[in-house]
């Protein structure tokens, strides 16, 4: 897609002119921006994921059965649910595209961004006056309205020390002011762009009001210097230190002088600037599953000859819900990497691995050497691919000859 073609998800807007005008420097609020947008979920069944172990999700009461703006974790049941008033409470699960493709769908539309830099989708639901209260995200958000109505107000951008409301669960914004002509009550396909630390209120206005809030990864200075010195310092050897061949005789035994600095500084320097080793550190990062338990390995292990065989009898490969694929060029070498491991891949491969393309015997012809062969059992074997079942199958084979029929 060029960067020049108008978008409805922005509103007409082209990716160039949002990401120049609006990414991380303002909102933007953008109508219908998933026309006749249908909600993939049912609050009901937003409840039912909340009450599976494993999946985090949060009550917030703003009149809790214990203190105000209670915040409450799951797994929830049937009783928690039942116990509720009919206002001011909200339910949140995260990562809701790792586990209804319907809800890993929507992120398809977002392809204008590195698909690297998207963390998860978060479902909330809220009867009427529902909310978490005032608060800041530390990252880009896009908030799509998927059923009712919710209020939304907006409060500026926000510094580090804003004060917090003390006493509860959550960071709520001690002071809100709402910025003139921020407040807007979003419909269904309605959706709101926020870049980081903008100050931001919503609250239901109905009682089937269900958010889908599409979050940006962005790790921060703290977990970036700690997780690239724990990467780097796994491979440096025990010889490599610190050395001092140019040391003079000193004025004193116990100064610590500009010239040990100095060194150090260089040690330290020679062994950071490596933007070799920093794309392959950040490839791995940016690729981390959100959870560590996320992967489901296969329980007999295939060979290269099985996953041969399976394609050659028309199965189709997909890339699991919440693993994530991408790829980096360097010196005419790529790496792919995938859920937190890099694979040398030609690059060819690499790309159609890191899309959306459906994997098939077809759009896999040109890359079946033994090699990919080799890592496409391997990514299967970890659970990052995995086979479709026969029914998405017949429909992905119907949906590609309709394509062809059209062409």
């Amino acid at each position: 897609m060029s960067a020049n073609t108008p978008l409805s998800i922005l509103g007409g807007l082209t990716a160039e002119t949002f990401l120049r005008d609006y990414w991380q420097k303002k909102p933007l609020l953008i109508r219908g921006a998933f026309p006749d947008f249908a909600s993939p979920l049912a609050p009901e069944e937003l409840a039912g994921l909340a009450c599976e172990d494993g999946i985090e999700a949060r009550l917030v009461e703003a009149q809790g059965p214990d203190k105000p703006w209670q915040v409450s974790h799951g797994p929830f049941d049937d009783a928690t649910f039942a116990r509720l008033p009919d206002r001011e409470w909200t339910l949140l699960v995260q990562a809701v595209d790792h586990y209804v493709p319907e809800v890993a769908a929507l992120l398809e539309a977002f392809d204008f961004l590195p698909r690297w830099r998207l963390d998860d989708v978060m479902v909330s639901y809220a009867p009427p006056e529902g909310s978490v209260g005032p608060h800041v995200d530390n990252y880009d958000v896009f908030l799509l309205q998927g059923s009712g109505q919710r209020r939304w107000q907006l409060g500026g951008e926000q510094p580090d020390d804003a004060p917090i409301v003390s006493g509860i669960d959550l960071r709520m914004l001690e002071r809100f002011e709402v910025t003139a002509d921020e407040d807007w009550v979003l419909e269904p396909g309605d959706m709101l762009y926020l870049p980081p630390r903008i100050a931001h209120h919503g609250v239901s206005q109905s009682a089937d009001c269900m958010t889908y809030s599409i979050g940006f990864r962005a790790p921060s200075a703290d977990e970036v210097i700690t997780s690239f010195a724990d990467y780097l310092g796994e491979m440096q050897p025990d010889s490599r230190r610190y050395t001092d061949p140019d040391l003079a005789p000193c004025a004193h035994a116990g100064q610590l002088d500009d010239q040990a600095i100095a060194r150090l500084r260089r040690l330290m320097l020679s062994v950071i600037d490596d933007p070799a080793q920093m794309a392959q550190w950040f490839g791995r990062v940016m690729t981390q599953p959100k959870y560590v338990d996320q992967l489901a390995p296969l329980d007999t292990p295939m060979d290269s000859a099985a996953t041969a065989e399976a394609l050659a009898q028309g199965r189709y490969l997909e890339r699991a819900l919440g693993s994530r694929f991408a790829f980096h060029d360097e010196d005419g070498e790529t790496t792919l990497f995938v859920d937190g491991d890099g694979h040398a891949c030609p690059p060819p491969l690499a790309r159609l691995l890191a899309d959306t393309t459906p994997l098939h015997a077809a759009t896999l012809a040109e890359h079946l050497d033994d090699a990919a062969l080799t890592l496409l059992t391997e990514l299967l074997n970890r659970g990052s691919l995995q086979w479709q079942d026969e029914d998405a199958e017949d429909e992905d084979a119907e949906d590609e000859d309709a394509e062809d029929e059209e062409a």
